[in-house]
């Protein structure tokens, strides 16, 4: 796996790069990861906190997963961790019982993942547009992709229907469906 190292508000330091790079390597022991796989680490240094966000696109989901703390070689640990939590939760759907198939079709393997949209409360001013290409899946993969970016929605094209489809987390708990006609 090739690691992208990103520092905001300071430059990444090669002990910092280091140790990046080397936690992320144990995640290799969960799947297989080849040299396409790149990992984008962005990490900002603020007066009181540090941040690191990772993003990897595997062939099966996106791990996503972000860590604010006082101590950046300690957010570099806490942000494996929760990486590491996702395969799990992951490997353990996966093997699962999955619920009846749904009809099979594919389009191709591109797809882009829908991200929450940045919204002024005070002005209900759009401030920033996103554009995506719903991938073909059925609803538990749909379910586990928008677990695994920790949305609360996910737009997909539903392979029964081959129509535009957003499954969304409840309130009460559960999951909600919204299928187009």
């Amino acid at each position: 796996m090739k690691v992208q190292i990103y520092g905001k508000n300071f430059p990444v330091t090669p002990a910092i790069a280091e140790k990046i790079e080397k936690k992320l390597d144990h995640l290799a022991k969960y799947f297989i990861i080849d040299d396409s796989v790149v990992a984008n680490v962005v990490v900002r240094v603020y007066p009181n906190k540090q941040k690191i966000e990772v993003t990897i696109p595997t062939k099966y989901a996106v791990l996503r997963a972000e860590v604010t703390h006082d101590d950046l070689y300690a957010a570099i640990d806490l942000v494996v961790d929760k990486l590491e939590d996702q395969i799990r939760r992951q490997k353990t759907r996966l093997t699962r019982k999955h619920k009846e198939k749904l009809a099979m079709a594919f389009i191709d393997d591109e797809a882009l993942y829908v991200d929450y949209d940045e919204v002024d409360e005070d002005e209900d001013e759009v401030v920033k547009t996103k554009s995506l290409v719903p991938e073909m899946m059925d609803l538990d993969e749909a379910i586990m992709r928008m677990e695994m970016l920790n949305h609360t929605f996910f737009i997909y094209r539903d392979e029964e229907t081959n129509e535009i489809a957003v499954v969304y987390k409840r309130h009460d708990g559960g999951y909600g469906l919204i299928e187009t006609e």
